[in-house]
């Protein structure tokens, strides 16, 4: 179980904040990275995200754990993560639009995400409760290695790279 991950946001305390009204919780300073701010779901699992300002790099620190080290902003990035939450489609939809964020429903096949893009640069995929029923489904443990070895590859998602070759 992933309880929270980090990652970096040109206004983090804004980024935190609608991410925690999509999450039904709280956001709230993160004192170790001065400027950083953690989305708290307030769920049995201790969810969250913790919210960096952006070029926010973590670094090996040896016993001491990770240093916060300043680098520049970057545009897009790989990291991604899946967040079930509770709140249904539509509302988490409109708070996207509201908030000036790009918002896809979108058919992965086995099950559905809305893709929120964080300041239009971070994809978070956003899974209302019966997203996650399929989700859930899908990565049944009994089942899952299986479903990923019929899993097709989605051409539209990989447009650009093959117009690029």
């Amino acid at each position: 179980m992933i309880h929270h991950l980090s990652i970096a946001a040109r206004d983090p305390k804004h980024a935190a904040g609608v991410l925690a009204e999509i999450m039904g919780g709280k956001s709230v300073p993160f004192p170790p990275n001065p400027g950083s701010f953690f989305a708290l779901q307030l769920d049995e699992h201790g969810s969250g995200v913790e919210v960096y300002p952006a070029g926010t790099e973590l670094e090996p620190g040896g016993e001491v754990g990770g240093s916060f080290v300043k680098r520049g902003p970057t545009d897009f990035q790989s990291t991604h993560f899946a967040l079930s939450v509770k709140t249904d489609a539509a509302t988490v939809k409109k708070i996207a639009k509201e908030t000036g964020w790009q918002c896809f429903d979108c058919n992965r096949g086995p099950f559905h995400v809305i893709e929120v893009w964080v300041e239009n640069h971070i994809m978070v995929e956003v899974l209302p409760p019966e997203y996650a029923a399929e989700y859930l489904a899908f990565t049944d443990r009994n089942k899952v290695i299986a479903a990923m070895e019929r899993a097709g590859t989605s051409s539209a998602r990989h447009a650009r790279q093959q117009a690029a070759e």
